[in-house]
């Protein structure tokens, strides 16, 4: 379901909106982003089973510029080469078939094709991009449940594919299959 925004609202409803005035935007609840993987073959996009958090993490090295001739001995920065990674966590479902391809994954050194994903706008797509995994850390303690923690770095760009121009747009279309 969309979000409700004064952009999507007719200025005559909701009595006008004298009470009711509704933002033109509003902000993103975490539980809605999902993060996703491809299958082997590129034919099925899974959500990672059992999900909590995911953090996407972007960087760009600093490139020291300074000279001599540079007014009061400040230095002087410019960015250099970006890199992203993504952080995701969660409970550990051991039966998912998104755990099970992402332990060969790991297991076999492979690149994953990952897919970030609004699940209340219709899976709307927001990043995707190549990555490795990093680290896929089980946690079984005592008195808790099982967790799992990931990490991938990126290998290339993340496409921001809320960027994109209608033509690219229109081929991503992939939703996460149950």
């Amino acid at each position: 379901m969309p979000e409700t925004t004064n952009a999507a609202i007719s200025k005559t409803a909701y009595d006008s909106q004298v009470y009711c005035p509704f933002p033109d935007s509003i902000a993103k609840a975490g539980q809605d982003i999902i993060l996703c993987i491809y299958n082997t073959d590129g034919s099925k996009l899974l959500a990672v089973a059992g999900q909590q958090g995911l953090t996407i993490n972007r960087s760009a090295e600093t490139v020291d510029v300074s000279s001599k001739d540079l007014a009061n001995g400040w230095k002087a920065q410019i960015a250099g080469a970006k890199e992203w990674s993504i952080d995701n966590d969660g409970i550990y479902i051991i039966s998912a078939e998104s755990h099970k391809l992402l332990g060969s994954y790991f297991t076999n050194g492979d690149l994953v094709c990952l897919k970030i994903v609004d699940k209340k706008e219709n899976y709307k797509p927001l990043f995707g991009g190549l990555a490795c995994i990093t680290d896929y850390s089980l946690e079984a303690p005592y008195d808790d449940s099982m967790t799992y923690s990931l990490s991938f770095a990126g290998y290339g760009e993340l496409v921001d594919l809320t960027a994109l121009d209608t033509e690219t747009a229109a081929k991503v279309v992939d939703q996460p299959q149950a």
